[in-house]
């Protein structure tokens, strides 16, 4: 089809140029900001131009992704200063210059690419599994309108894609500091009944680097792409912490 058609085509988008400034790192070299241009359509993320630079222009950048649906975070980068998921980000929001960088606060493999190992490492720190008590269930029934569920479902739905973790201060000022997905993944096992590791986890929790030292800036809720908020289950865990250490729980 020819130009006139596709501006004439009421259906139509004409794609768009976007400039994308894409950090570049690997073992041995300095780290740099290097330049693409991508067509962009209405509907181009910058998932899409990301894979199209990698198709068509430079076959050595290195990024991360799988289900491209929104639902792994795996994509998880830095896009224009924010967290982001790439595959969920329309380049149309963007403007005609965007600047892709990793997550921060995660040792890098390549270019866009984190280790995501101290993510399980922070977990693991606060006991961040059910410990089934004696004689629990092997299938427990909960019901989705009960208290227990009520308790816990704002904060259920953590993938672990690591934004909140990029977006938090005190992650990058205390290596010790859990981060906020650790937290509240505790929270939701502290109220869990099915759990028996909760004096354990509680001894972790409240440790001088742990749950006192979050300072409720609400970053990690900002960037959630789940729409998650770890800074309210810190708050709540902080509440049951006190509570107990008093005797009132």
């Amino acid at each position: 089809m020819s130009m006139t058609a596709l501006l004439a085509a009421p259906d139509r988008v004409v794609p768009r140029t976007v400039t994308l400034r894409v950090f570049r790192w690997s073992p041995g070299e300095r780290e740099r900001s290097q330049t693409y241009e991508v067509a962009a359509g209405a509907d181009s993320t910058v998932l899409d131009a990301l894979v199209e630079i990698q198709r068509r222009q430079d076959p050595t950048l290195a990024f991360r992704y799988a289900c491209r649906v929104g639902m792994c975070g795996s994509c998880a980068m830095v896009v224009n200063g924010r967290e982001r998921w790439a595959c969920r980000t329309r380049l149309v929001t963007l403007g005609d210059a965007v600047d892709v960088r990793p997550l921060y606060h995660f040792p890098l493999l390549r270019d866009l690419v984190v280790d995501m190992a101290p993510f399980v490492a922070r977990m693991q720190a606060v006991g961040a599994a059910l410990v089934p008590a004696p004689g629990a269930p092997g299938y427990a029934q909960v019901p989705g309108d009960g208290a227990e569920r009520r308790g816990i479902d704002p904060a259920i739905e953590c993938i672990g894609c690591g934004m909140c973790v990029s977006a938090c201060t005190m992650v990058a000022h205390n290596p010790r500091f859990p981060g906020p997905a650790a937290l509240n993944r505790a929270f939701t096992l502290q109220l869990d009944p099915r759990d028996a590791g909760r004096d354990d986890r509680w001894r972790a929790l409240t440790s001088d680097d742990a749950l006192w030292r979050c300072h409720g800036q609400g970053n990690c809720t900002a960037v959630c792409p789940m729409g998650l908020a770890p800074t309210t289950s810190i708050a709540r865990l902080r509440r049951m912490a006190t509570r107990r250490l008093f005797g009132l729980a």
